[in-house]
């Protein structure tokens, strides 16, 4: 068990209760407030370790990009159905996340993420998404700046301490970007997740499914180029997500909805999955918690089993294909790869 596992659980309940209480006083939206939620809980490390500054800014301009598109797109082509909306955003951030660098190619999702999230809304607008983009820094701020200040002493004076890190062996540089574009395109497996991602919606539309955009993100977050790291990831989304909405309706039905309660469902799932020992899907089971409760609030009761059986479907839609869908690895890239695969 992490050692630090219950103080963390204390930080990060007290990260989202401060970030839902600064996002409502600056009057942030509902869905904004939720972002805040998400990533002040999410950023807290239970190591109380430190992400490295530059993924700050990078995080947020390419979030900002991303939402930007999404939100042009909706506004551009408001009468198209949704399911056309979002196979377009899909594969035009699809392929402009083969053009980033190495470094930068464990944030193809968040590319994918960002450029969808508008498109929940029913009215996407530009004020909304300066508000979402406002949500996202906020708690980037929140959550960093909480760990650090309640971080265990020994965990502040061995990063104080901590001797310069040796120069990282140099790496062989980046391929141009219209050869990793090219390299991309001809990979089967970027084919293979960006096809089904279009078909995901429809697909959870024809079968019924009361929330189908969560056929659609299991797609997305769980498709891995093996059939290995898919399970894998399947089972950490199913572990995080049935334990994740324990805390939501205990809370809600006990204490009702307010910045207190926020704070006791994130600092309560924390605690839940420490005690568990199941720390590693901790971060499934906080943004299990924070949409459940700071999303969707009265409505936790109807959407939790509804989002659990939906999100059950996007499990087994991304396992089916990582099966029955396998890619020929020899063709993937001729030429050497830099940095991680397309996602």
């Amino acid at each position: 068990m992490n050692p630090h596992g219950l103080r963390a659980a204390l930080v990060i309940g007290l990260a989202a209760a401060l970030s839902s209480a600064i996002a409502g006083g600056l009057g942030l939206g509902g869905q904004s407030t939720t972002f805040a939620v998400v990533i002040a809980a999410v950023v807290v490390r239970p190591d109380f370790g430190r992400w490295p500054l530059a993924l700050y800014p990078v995080l947020i301009v390419l979030m900002g990009l991303c939402m930007g598109f999404g939100t042009l797109t909706a506004q551009l082509l408001a009468g198209m159905p949704e399911v056309v909306l979002f196979a377009l955003v899909t594969v035009v951030l699809r392929i402009a996340a083969l053009l980033l660098p190495g470094k930068l190619q464990m944030l193809a999702n968040v590319v994918t993420l960002g450029g969808v999230l508008p498109l929940l809304s029913s009215d996407p607008s530009w004020k909304a998404w300066g508000q979402e983009l406002a949500a996202i820094a906020l708690g980037l701020a929140v959550g960093t700046l909480v760990q650090i200040n309640l971080a265990p002493a020994i965990s502040r004076a061995a990063t104080a301490e901590a001797p310069a890190p040796a120069p990282a062996p140099a790496a062989a540089p980046d391929p141009p970007p219209a050869e990793r574009l090219r390299a991309g395109l001809r990979s089967p497996l970027f084919w293979r997740k960006t096809v089904l991602l279009t078909l995901a919606l429809p697909i959870g539309q024809g079968l019924g499914a009361l929330t189908p955009k969560y056929l659609y993100f299991g797609v997305l977050l769980l498709l891995n180029d093996t059939t290995a790291a898919t399970a894998e990831r399947v089972r950490d989304r199913i572990i995080g997500v049935s334990l994740g909405v324990l805390m939501p309706l205990l809370v809600f039905n006990t204490f009702g909805l307010s910045t207190v309660s926020t704070g006791l469902v994130l600092g309560g799932t924390a605690a839940l999955m420490t005690v568990l020992r199941l720390d590693r899907h901790l971060n499934t089971a906080l943004f299990s918690s924070a949409i459940a409760f700071s999303g969707y609030g009265p409505l936790v009761a109807w959407y939790i089993p509804n989002r659990w059986l939906d999100y059950l479907m996007g499990s087994l839609l991304a396992l089916a294909a990582a099966l029955w869908l396998p890619p020929n690895a020899t063709s993937c890239c001729a030429a050497p790869r830099q940095g991680p695969p397309p996602a």
